[in-house]
């Protein structure tokens, strides 16, 4: 491909709106790994689309979800994989979205569904890239894989059998994951890495059924306080959390790691402004401290918490049941495995060996170095389209199975897409912006071209 890029921009530009509208397609499929939901019919669909670019496909069967891989040599041997995922989160509570979550709308110039952002907007943008690639070279400047699994949004139970057993297949020499995107500032953002998680449900139950709680309320044990208790023991009002040794296999951040964090912008303002808090915790007012507890700062997070009665008026009941769960956000070189051995020793020494730990899924920190040539290949590539090369971030506060790829296949890897902060991944009325959609096909032509080149 020529260094000029102005025949592929025109072709992206002309062929824009057909690549919404596949998109649309894709986002109307559902596919809510949490509930088992149109899994395969959306496996198929994906396998489809990567069909009509000429790629060769297969949907592996796993035990949950398939996983497409698919390939399409270039001119360069030199290879490429893309991972993305098609699964989606749940899109309750449905009441909060402004046009229904599977019906795709564009307002305000942006396109508004589930999974739109997270993850299938990434996963046309890519093809919309390669059409255009095709269209006005013929071929590609490089060989290009895809590996695209739908239980990412629940843990990637099945992803790292798979990867390891196919690793002549997957076999590459650099990785694009998923996400990505611009700030608060619209600056492209170059992420190094993801923070691990441990994710557990914890419960206990203290009779065969609720008690009327002036009978039970002072002779009987009441599961919701039981749990509270539990829960307390966990984590101090300093944000510190009280299970022994969980500190203990820690790295702290390199030196180039705080430069990294020191350069980022202050977000406290825009996070006060879109999500609606007032403080921060322990005082913190924005800046470094902010960037580096974001992602330098292992947590543990009640996620959700249920027991006894909560419908409307009063129901004088003593719980029988209690249940919570929890995540632990993990740093390098923090193993979720070890976490939960950690809990169990630590709820039994505290004694409540009556409360049983449910783990949900978990997954190991991973990070690649920003002296890393593809990293530098990424992040000074965006300049021809953002107009300035991309700031790094060390780590996202997120987590992913980023580790799995890393570990099994042993390449770098570099995060591009089409997001930007208000997205709303996970969230209700989840979009991305059209023109950042855009952009985002344009920088990974540039990608594909300069990593052909190498």
């Amino acid at each position: 491909m020529s260094s000029s890029f102005e025949k592929v921009d025109r072709s992206l530009e002309k062929n824009l709106d057909s690549s919404i509208e596949e998109l649309k397609r894709l986002v109307a499929q559902k596919s809510i790994s949490a509930q088992n939901i149109g899994l395969s019919e959306c496996a198929q669909l994906v396998a489809g689309m990567l069909e009509k670019r000429g790629f060769q496909v297969k949907v592996n069967p796993t035990a949950g979800a398939p996983i497409v891989t698919a390939e399409k040599k270039g001119k360069s041997p030199k290879t490429l994989l893309f991972y993305d995922h098609y699964d989606v989160q749940p899109p309750e509570p449905l009441e909060l979205w402004l046009s229904e979550p599977f019906k795709p709308e564009i307002r305000d110039g942006m396109l508004f569904g589930r999974g739109v952002s997270d993850n299938k907007g990434n996963i046309v943008n890519r093809l919309f890239a390669i059409d255009a690639i095709l269209e006005t070279a013929g071929e590609l400047p490089c060989t290009v894989k895809f590996l695209i699994e739908g239980e990412e949004e629940v843990s990637s139970a099945n992803l790292e059998d798979f990867v390891s057993s196919h690793t002549q297949e997957l076999a590459a020499d650099a990785c694009i994951w998923e996400s990505g995107g611009v700030d608060q500032n619209d600056v492209p953002t170059q992420y190094l890495g993801l923070r691990g998680i441990c994710y557990v449900e914890l419960e206990v139950e203290t009779a065969s059924m609720d008690v009327h709680s002036g009978l039970g309320g002072t002779i009987f044990p009441n599961a919701a306080w039981r749990l509270v208790w539990a829960l307390n023991s966990l984590k101090n009002e300093e944000e510190e959390v009280l299970i022994k040794g969980f500190y203990d296999d820690v790295l702290p951040p390199s030196d180039e790691d705080l430069l990294f964090l020191k350069a980022l912008p202050d977000t406290a303002e825009e996070y006060r402004t879109r999500y609606g808090v007032k403080e921060f915790l322990l005082g913190m007012r924005g800046g470094m401290d902010l960037n580096f507890a974001e992602v330098y700062k292992s947590s543990c997070t009640i996620c959700g918490l249920s027991s006894g009665y909560q419908g409307k008026g009063s129901k004088t009941v003593l719980p029988s049941k209690a249940s919570a769960k929890i995540d632990f956000r993990l740093i390098p070189a923090q193993k979720p495995e070890k976490i939960l051995e950690l809990l169990r020793n630590h709820l039994d020494a505290h004694g409540f060996e009556d409360i049983t730990i449910t783990y949900l899924g978990g997954e190991s920190p991973s990070k690649t170095s920003a002296s890393d040539p593809f990293v530098q290949l990424v992040v000074n590539t965006a300049r021809d389209v953002y107009g300035m090369p991309m700031q790094i971030v060390p780590m996202s506060g997120g987590s992913g199975p980023n580790f799995i790829v890393q570990e099994a296949l042993h390449l770098p890897i570099a995060s591009l897409g089409a997001g930007y902060p208000g997205t709303g991944a996970h969230s209700p009325n989840e979009n991305i912006r059209i023109a950042d959609y855009l952009k985002s096909a344009k920088y990974i032509v540039r990608v594909l071209d300069a990593f052909g080149r190498e």
